[in-house]
């Protein structure tokens, strides 16, 4: 599948480059590339991480209930990032070796410039010994107008969310 929208303003994705593009920032967080990790965002995203409430569903919003992680733009991302590089997050000192894998890739709506994408996910960590594993799904908006795309929304379902340590941006 690809876009047909119109090549004066937007770039044409099929769905083998959504996939490098989905592995790559994988592996940027694998190799903990973080400032180049970053660029992947737009300044406007809004990066979501929703929490399951107790009668099993997901929490629909971010201003109302609990999430497990909340950013509303990259100002967010980027003072975390800020923390991880400065060893200013005592979550992530020392940082844990991450393997991320990506699967079931799909491209579920294309509009004027964007493009939604849905892909399961899992996530090795390795850290003090330990290796633990975290799994789920998701959903990006891509911004496909300019010379690479830009992640302008992105929604994370973790579905192992009964997790011994604190989840970071690093371990989806």
């Amino acid at each position: 599948m690809t876009a047909t929208l119109d090549a004066a303003t937007t770039r044409t994705l099929t769905r083998p480059q959504v996939e490098n593009f989905l592995y790559r920032e994988a592996r940027l967080l694998d190799d903990r590339q973080w400032d180049e990790w970053i660029t992947l965002y737009s300044p406007k995203v809004d990066y979501w991480m929703p929490a399951w409430d107790d009668d099993d569903q997901l929490v629909e919003d971010p201003q109302q209930h609990i999430s497990l992680i909340y950013y509303p733009n990259r100002d967010g991302l980027e003072d975390r990032v800020f923390r991880i590089k400065t060893e200013r997050s005592g979550a992530s000192t020392p940082e844990p070796r991450t393997s991320h894998n990506i699967s079931n890739v799909e491209i579920t709506a294309e509009r004027e410039g964007e493009m939604d994408v849905r892909f399961n996910w899992l996530t090795l960590s390795h850290r003090y010994k330990d290796t633990l594993t975290f799994f789920g799904t998701s959903f990006y908006t891509l911004d496909v107008r300019g010379p690479s795309p830009l992640i302008t929304r992105k929604k994370i379902v973790l579905k192992n969310d009964y997790i011994r340590q604190v989840i970071d941006v690093y371990h989806v």
